[in-house]
């Protein structure tokens, strides 16, 4: 009997056993969700193709370009106009007073900046008529025919200050061949030999500036010296004469009438 019963409890432990696996097998196991694939979005593949696109790598390089020129718009200024020869010879102008720094710098080269435009308004009118108005309303596209007329009218007044031996000296060492027209001198080649006829034409206004002042000078210092005063110094008592004099001939006037007169 007790035999019988250890088999049975055999029996029905492994039948039970063995409907627990098929009840295991029957019921679907929980679906893990996957990892969600990375995906890039349609909109930032868009743009990265319209950044290295042609057309805008041709805009980046112009807004480059832009900026280099603007960077370098005072040096432009002083090397294409009427600036370099009005700051040297007001600059001769206080070295010969014996006034240190009056007139101040600033004051100086306001000055200077304010005749320059007064002298290339003319300038730089026929540079707005021919070169940005059009561009503005669409007649001229490129920006290369932009460029060649704004700088026809800078090119024709550089031309007419230019001394031609200063020119054909920067032709000689850029190893040119002899220009027939003034379309045949590069831009390049124009601009040192305008400026060094500016700084010619400057130091001769200095030369004749020097002239006066220095006369004064020579008869005060020669006034002490007879006068037995060795050890006082003859400029602090010739600014006094040279200020005076400045004034009563209408110095300033006369100066800047002749430097306006100059580019006519």
């Amino acid at each position: 009997m007790g035999k019988t019963r250890k088999a049975i409890l055999l029996v029905a432990g492994g039948m039970l056993l063995m409907s627990a696996c098929a009840v295991a097998q029957a019921v679907p196991a929980p679906s893990v969700p996957a990892p969600p694939t990375p995906t890039v979005d349609n909109a930032v593949i868009r743009n990265v193709q319209n950044f290295i696109a042609p057309q805008q790598i041709s805009t980046s390089l112009s807004i480059v370009l832009l900026v280099t020129v603007l960077s370098l718009a005072p040096a432009i200024l002083v090397m294409t106009t009427s600036f370099t020869r009005i700051i040297v010879v007001l600059g001769f102008l206080r070295q010969a007073m014996a006034t240190q720094q009056s007139p101040p710098n600033q004051v100086l080269i306001g000055l200077a900046l304010f005749l320059t435009f007064f002298i290339m308004a003319p300038t730089y009118q026929e540079v707005n008529q021919k070169a940005i108005q059009p561009y503005i309303r669409g007649e001229i596209t490129s920006q290369q025919e932009v460029m060649t007329a704004a700088l026809e009218p800078i090119r024709t007044f550089m031309f007419k200050q230019v001394n031609p031996r200063d020119l054909a000296l920067f032709i000689e060492i850029a190893k040119l061949p002899r220009p027939n027209t003034p379309d045949d001198v590069p831009t390049l080649v124009l601009v040192p030999g305008f400026i060094l006829s500016e700084l010619r034409i400057a130091f001769q206004i200095g030369f004749l500036i020097y002239i006066p002042f220095l006369i004064i000078d020579m008869v005060v210092a020669s006034t002490l010296m007879a006068m037995g005063m060795l050890m006082l110094p003859p400029v602090f008592v010739s600014l006094p004469f040279k200020i005076i004099m400045f004034v009563l001939a209408d110095g300033w006037r006369l100066m800047l009438e002749s430097l306006v007169q100059s580019f006519q």
